[in-house]
């Protein structure tokens, strides 16, 4: 009989849910009032952390936005240049073309216009500067021609100074060779004579 009155104690002990000791259930109750005083006890800390995020927030939109600013830059520049490498690429070649022009011009002006017999090559000399000119134009090469203009040393290249009683003072009397610009940038002074 004792027997079956354990085995009845314990089949009601299983149908009863599990509860802890008092001593146990007490620690569960101080742990949490613990937890529950510390945030009561500590309002700052959580501003702390909420100023601390918005900190580092504000630094990390900053940080992008320095990014992508320089990532502009840096398209932007490379824009500029590629725009600068199409427009001057011909720069080596046109400097080596303007000696061509040079004696095509000296060339017209060592000739006799009088001369019957001498009129057909200077037709054909003529033609061939015009077409030659024309094609230096059409890639934005010019001339600069600046007889009778004040002097400008970032344009022109003075290889002497004379007296020039009717001219102004500093001006250029005589353009000895052309000097030619591509693109608006200089490709070569032109040199000049000038007043003193």
């Amino acid at each position: 009989m004792a027997e079956e009155n354990k085995a009845s104690e314990q089949a009601a002990a299983e149908d009863q849910p599990e509860t802890q000791s008092p001593e146990l259930e007490a620690q569960a109750d101080i742990e949490t009032s613990g937890e529950a005083e510390v945030a009561l006890e500590e309002p700052g800390a959580l501003e702390q952390q909420i100023e601390a995020l918005q900190q580092e927030l504000a630094e990390a939109k900053d940080q992008a936005l320095r990014t992508a600013a320089e990532a502009q830059n840096i398209r932007r520049r490379a824009e500029i240049d590629a725009e600068n490498a199409r427009k001057f690429a011909i720069e080596r070649f046109a400097k080596d073309l303007l000696p061509v022009v040079d004696n095509l011009e000296r060339a017209l002006e060592s000739v006799d216009a009088t001369d019957e017999s001498m009129k057909a090559i200077l037709e054909g000399v003529e033609l061939t500067y015009r077409s030659f000119s024309d094609m230096l134009e059409r890639h934005n090469l010019k001339a600069i021609n600046p007889e009778g203009e004040p002097f400008d040393p970032q344009v022109h290249e003075a290889i002497s100074m004379v007296e020039a009683p009717g001219a102004e003072p500093n001006s250029v009397i005589n353009v000895v060779q052309k000097g030619y610009t591509l693109n608006e940038r200089l490709l070569r002074a032109a040199m000049v004579v000038v007043s003193k």
